[in-house]
């Protein structure tokens, strides 16, 4: 059984500072550079995401509208 195509997993370790390494597969594959700014996203059921920096914008986005159209 493959895995399914554009889908990855890949395992970091934590060091002392709390601080993770990306694998190379996984910055090459997403184009993360030295220098760049990820996000981090959490949620205590789901867990951590480190969405890809083109879908930044389209989540920061739908996240005001949702509240915009919460607050009419």
């Amino acid at each position: 059984m493959g895995r399914p195509e554009g889908k990855y997993a890949w395992t970091v370790t934590v060091g002392e500072k709390g601080q993770i390494v990306i694998p190379k597969q996984a910055r090459e594959v997403f184009g993360i550079k030295p220098g760049d700014t990820l996000i981090v996203l959490g949620d205590r059921d789901r867990g951590l995401a480190i969405p890809p920096k083109a879908q930044f914008t389209k989540f920061i986005s739908a996240v005001f509208e949702t509240e915009a159209e919460d607050e009419k």
